[in-house]
């Protein structure tokens, strides 16, 4: 038994040591576009780059006016914004429609201004082998006119300078894909506390540092904020080859890298924000469709995964109960490293420190998540998304 926990303590305590020490030196590498220097416009021989901002929304209307006029309200010259009310059965797109006359009936206030116009997209059927989102966002950007495409989610809230940093970064890079993460709003403990971990397990996971190195397969995706040159998303496909990604943010950034294309992801304190749950079963919720995709619709893959998150997330504080003496130390290690990970994540969140002390609980919710996800997605043969069902035999068809 003493080696069993010397080898499993070992293990542990250079899984999340080495993850750590990767992290500080890589982070400081990540840049902040919130810092004052990015605080200027886009500089271009031809002028400032026109930006087409698309917007997919379905069931949407508790969210939807805010993050349109979040958006109408950039202090960006040259863009667009185009709504896409997705088969809504709630009042989305008359939400859409009235914010739209509104902004026409001021036309030529409009014009003096500088903001820009809202177009709306309505679609009522969706064809066979798309998802409702990743067909809302094709119809779109075949629509738009901006030399960037900007993508993002219906419930995110943007501030009037949000835009222009990115870009300005974007072009100073220069980039071709720009991830800006968002700020996460949080208003209860379970919030905090799965987030903290989500938090966590995307470090321990993906390497945000390594992203913008070439010789890397390490690349990124956030549906907050998704910027792409429009000439880059149409060299890689378009969304019309990710028609059936539920991991569609996530995987524009695979094929962008794969493709040998720039990308980089930035921090943005709070240029944008979003709440991604209410409570903690609120978030495991929004995470349940995306769980068992992540490992391919694969059972063996997931419960592979199940038992590697339990090993990894309770295996130190296991050690540090049932090992003794010296035996401890590793575990004490890997401990450590975690606390100090938290203490990091502290620093670019509004998480504190002291909810690692919560990570042994938010592991069992995750696994028992991660399990939940290939149970009923196996269960209904398909992901039930939004009110519609996708067949499983077409996911993973669809899948890059």
């Amino acid at each position: 038994m003493t080696y069993f926990w010397w080898i499993a303590g070992i293990i542990l305590a250079l899984a999340w040591f080495s993850r750590i020490v990767d992290a500080a030196l890589g982070m400081p590498s990540v840049a902040d576009v919130s810092r004052p220097d990015w605080n200027r416009n886009p500089v271009l021989s031809a002028g400032n780059p026109r930006v087409s901002i698309i917007v997919p929304a379905r069931n949407e209307e508790a969210e939807i006016e805010n993050c349109l006029q979040s958006l109408l309200a950039l202090d960006y010259e040259n863009y667009e914004v185009i709504a896409v009310n997705d088969r809504s059965t709630d009042q989305t797109g008359e939400i859409m429609e009235r914010i739209s006359q509104h902004l026409n009936s001021h036309a030529s206030e409009t014009a003096k201004s500088g903001t820009t116009k809202l177009q709306v997209i309505h679609h009522a059927e969706l064809p066979v082998g798309w998802l409702g989102k990743t067909h809302a966002m094709w119809t779109a950007a075949n629509r738009a006119t901006g030399d960037w495409l900007l993508f993002t989610d219906a419930d995110v809230i943007f501030k009037p300078d949000s835009l222009r940093r990115a870009l300005a970064y974007a072009e100073a890079e220069p980039a071709d894909h720009v991830v800006l993460f968002p700020r996460m709003i949080m208003q209860r403990p379970g919030e905090y506390m799965m987030i903290a971990f989500f938090q966590t397990m995307f470090m321990f996971g993906h390497r945000p540092w390594k992203v913008a190195d070439p010789s890397t397969d390490d690349h990124m995706g956030v549906g907050a904020f998704n910027l792409v040159r429009r000439k880059v998303y149409e060299a890689v496909g378009t969304y019309e080859a990710l028609r059936m990604e539920v991991l569609d943010d996530m995987k524009l950034g695979k094929v962008v890298k794969n493709t040998g294309f720039a990308q980089r992801n930035v921090f943005g304190g709070d240029l944008i924000s979003i709440r991604w749950g209410h409570g903690a079963f609120g978030i495991l919720n929004n995470l349940t469709k995306n769980f068992f995709a992540v490992l391919s619709f694969q059972s063996w893959r997931t419960l592979l995964s199940a038992f590697g998150l339990v090993f990894i997330n309770l295996g130190p504080f296991l050690g540090i109960w049932l090992a003794h003496g010296w035996e401890r130390l590793p575990f004490a290690i890997a401990i450590g490293s975690l606390y100090f990970i938290y203490v990091g994540l502290s620093w670019r969140s509004s998480v504190p420190p002291y909810y690692f002390f919560l990570h042994p609980i938010s592991t069992v919710l995750f696994t028992y998540t991660l399990l939940r996800s290939m149970f009923l997605t196996l269960w209904n043969n398909g992901i039930v998304w939004r009110g519609t069902k996708y067949p499983l035999e077409e996911l993973r068809k669809g899948m890059v």
